[in-house]
């Protein structure tokens, strides 16, 4: 595996949550497969989950690891071609690749959209300097409209937890923070209503984490939903299939996981509206996931990439409650970057 930026590029799904699995039960068991080889993180962009778990999972195969913050102690990077660089860049990216690629075997990139450039953001453009002009492997840390590496370790999160059965009122009224919920006897459905919902939030954020949210579940054997205002459709090349519901509460209606997340507009059916938020946020709080909210699934669980703006996307009481997954799905990022460092190393 020579880049990894959506799903198609882990193969068969099924195997890479196999041996997911298999990886969580012995996260040190390709610990030499690594050996004198060099991962580079580049972070173009403020990073916690990423940068912690990434660099831990080059760690448990025995790597080298350096890590770049390109926007504090490196030279501001220009990216476009045919620029006349008399501004603050004092270096260009195509000369830069070469030389980081000089460096390291495998280069992980962090690079967010700026949401004013649609077909620029869309098109990955730095992403892909990267793959044309570093000569390493290539994977995606998160980019301008995909979060991979997040989304693979929310699959993993699902796997772990669907079948466990639904929780008794008393246990789900019970407030233990930061707790995953306890395993359950009770046998699963055929396969989970998984919901992905809009909420406010006060600042334009990218699709990235939706994005690759609704690519994962299609890829997966799950009832997969989308919900959000209208003017919030994303891309279809990432969530064809997917049954889009404007009405959040007919769409939370027996779902069994209900991961929230705020985009702004993806300019989609609003082509000028790209990276815009498209309502003061004051006026869309019914869309935060509170109790109420999460009174009409079917006992769901709570999922969030995070960080996460407390009582904007979610309430206090949801995300601390025993059904809430986001310590769980961050603790998985570990394993999702470890499997996918795993098999670039083996590429190598």
């Amino acid at each position: 595996m020579r880049s990894f930026l959506n799903v198609q590029d882990l193969g068969n799904l099924k195997e890479a949550l196999t041996e997911a699995a298999q990886i969580k039960a012995d996260r040190y068991k390709y610990q030499t497969l690594g050996k004198n080889k060099t991962l580079l993180m580049v972070f173009f962009n403020n990073s916690l989950r990423t940068r912690l778990s990434t660099q831990k999972a080059a760690m448990n195969l025995g790597m080298n690891v350096i890590v770049l913050d390109v926007n504090a102690g490196a030279w501001k990077l220009e990216t476009e071609r045919g620029v006349i660089m008399d501004g603050d860049k004092s270096e260009h990216l195509l000369e830069a690749i070469p030389v980081m690629g000089s460096y390291c075997d495998v280069i992980g990139i962090r690079s967010f959209a700026g949401l004013t450039d649609r077909d620029y953001d869309y098109a990955e453009t730095v992403y892909h300097q990267f793959v044309r002009y570093s000569g390493k492997p290539v994977f995606a840390m998160e980019t301008a409209t995909v979060h991979p590496l997040q989304a693979f370790a929310d699959l993993i999160t699902i796997e772990e937890y669907w079948g466990q059965g639904a929780r008794s009122k008393e246990q789900e009224n019970t407030i233990i923070p930061s707790k995953s919920p306890a395993p359950c006897s009770l046998p699963p459905a055929p396969k989970p209503k998984v919901v992905l919902t809009w909420a406010p939030h006060p600042k334009s954020l990218p699709q990235a984490v939706p994005n690759s949210f609704a690519q994962w579940m299609l890829a997966a054997d799950v009832d997969f939903i989308i919900t959000h205002p209208e003017g919030y459709e994303l891309d279809p090349a990432f969530t064809k299939g997917a049954t889009i519901e404007y009405d959040q509460k007919k769409a939370f209606e027996g779902a069994d996981f209900i991961y929230a997340k705020n985009w702004s507009c993806p300019g989609v059916t609003r082509p000028k509206d790209y990276g815009k938020v498209l309502h003061d946020y004051h006026t869309m709080m019914h869309w935060t996931v509170d109790a109420e909210h999460m009174s009409w699934t079917n006992n769901a669980r709570f999922m969030h990439c995070l960080p996460v703006r407390r009582n904007m996307i979610v309430s206090d009481d949801v995300i601390e409650a025993p059904t809430s997954l986001v310590i769980p799905e961050a603790a998985n990022r570990e394993i999702s970057a470890t499997v996918v460092l795993k098999r670039i190393l083996q590429s190598l």
